[in-house]
């Protein structure tokens, strides 16, 4: 039996960005205002990190859109037909965006942060600092068409 669990965010990121697009995402920086319903210590000592991992909901996916099976990435049929879990688009059965961005600064309940791949108004669901000891050990394999793909996207 499948259990529905209820996520409320903890904040929300505000940048420039108003449209879900693919490219260009590298020089963005976003603001990510945590709910008041949080106390602003949940912050405490995350300037130590330089990056951070940033769980946020594609709101703005409409729910016709939702894959859960293969396709093209980006609707390129030069690329292989992937399952939605061999590939990172948004239109994923639970609408789950992680990203890793590099951390700028807090200012109280307010963080800073380049690189963030979400548009203004996404609701931010979760956020850890990233550390080494949490990254592969392992050399990180990809196919070809996924470098392809993600040559402009942190332009």
């Amino acid at each position: 039996m499948k259990k529905v669990i209820t996520l409320v965010p903890i904040g929300y990121a505000y940048n420039n960005r108003t449209e879900i697009e693919d490219d260009y995402w590298g020089k963005i920086v976003s603001k990510i205002v945590i709910c008041d319903t949080l106390p602003e210590e949940s912050l405490y000592e995350i300037e130590s990190f330089s990056h951070l991992e940033i769980i946020y909901y594609f709101h703005k996916v409409s729910e016709k859109k939702i894959i859960t099976g293969a396709r093209h990435p980006r609707n390129n049929p030069d690329y292989p037909r992937a399952g939605i879990f061999a590939q990172r688009g948004k239109n994923r059965p639970n609408q789950l965006g992680l990203t890793t961005v590099q951390f700028i600064r807090r200012e109280g309940r307010e963080l800073y942060v380049q690189g963030l791949d979400c548009i203004n108004g996404t609701p931010i669901l979760d956020i850890k600092p990233v550390m080494k000891e949490f990254l592969p050990k392992e050399t990180v394999k990809q196919p070809d068409w996924s470098k392809e793909l993600m040559k402009n996207y942190w332009s």
